[in-house]
């Protein structure tokens, strides 16, 4: 069920320490579990992932096979047998309602502390985070975020300024051209550059438009979240080594579902020289899907 792929050594205690959010003080303790009711029910490769230390954990498992009880198993783990502070937990999935039953599942098995730890879908996280950076790109703190109906009413009103016929540009297809883009991390400026033809140059004129649009109301759409963080990563290493430092575990659900963008995000916050060195990284695959 389970391999491991080699890394570097993770940092040792004399290494920079983990830096947390301070002001708010950690929920009262109570007495967790212990490593034998961690590991009650559990087969043994799935004991294996749970209580694995070291390098980079991949789990492969089927549908139906305990992905989701081996997760917070093994967050669980970390507070209480690896003493990890749950601040400097990272779990992502691809749902809101899969965070919440995972943050509540810990949260029966270690207490009101597991409610530090960040369990949440890519989105989330990056609203977080640039909700507290973003104002390095000129943004402010408080920026709107727009759902697809928002993103559809803008880009009608962009094509109607370009003069765009809607039946050959359809507001819907133009837009769905754009997320392709930032799903690869394209910026409106790339994408002008690497239009190959007269329909991918109008394309990009689109998304040029719109981004402005976009920014003159400080406003972001759902594809920017992620691409937003990353490129925020990338111009400013000193805030991307802050989050490396304080998410020392890194745990991903269904990993074989993430895009370009997405595998690039957890890459700045787990990486050192293209190499993943956190302490804990465990991605969960379904062997039965691409």
């Amino acid at each position: 069920m389970s391999a491991s792929f080699p890394i570097p050594q993770a940092p040792t205690s004399t290494q920079t320490e983990l830096e947390l959010d301070v002001g708010t003080p950690e929920p009262a303790r109570r007495r967790g579990p212990g490593a034998e009711e961690l590991l009650e029910g559990l087969n043994e490769p799935q004991r294996a992932a749970v209580v694995h230390a070291g390098a980079p954990l991949l789990v492969v498992a089927g549908a139906g096979s305990g992905k989701t009880r081996v997760l917070t198993r093994r967050i669980a783990w970390l507070i209480s047998e690896r003493k990890a502070h749950p601040g400097s937990i990272l779990a992502i999935t691809f749902t809101n309602k899969a965070a919440a039953e995972m943050r509540e599942r810990v949260e029966d098995l270690v207490g009101r502390r597991a409610r530090i730890m960040w369990v949440s879908t890519f989105h989330s996280a990056c609203v977080r985070i640039l909700r507290k950076e973003i104002e390095r790109f000129g943004y402010k703190s408080s920026f709107s975020i727009y759902d697809a109906a928002d993103s559809k009413r803008l880009m009608t009103i962009v094509c109607k300024e370009l003069d765009l016929d809607p039946k050959r540009y359809p507001p819907r297809a133009v837009l769905n051209w754009i997320s392709n883009q930032k799903n690869e991390l394209v910026d409106h400026e790339d994408a002008a550059r690497g239009a190959q033809n007269n329909l991918e140059e109008t394309y990009a004129s689109a998304y040029s438009l719109y981004q402005q649009r976009l920014r003159a109301a400080n406003a972001l759409d759902f594809d920017d979240l992620i691409m937003t963080t990353v490129h925020l990563f990338q111009a400013f290493p000193e805030v991307r080594e802050v989050y490396r430092r304080r998410f020392r575990h890194v745990l991903v659900d269904e990993y074989q579902d993430t895009n370009h963008a997405q595998y690039s995000l957890v890459r700045e916050l787990c990486a050192h020289e293209g190499v993943l060195r956190v302490v804990g990284v465990l991605v969960l695959v379904d062997e039965h899907r691409p």
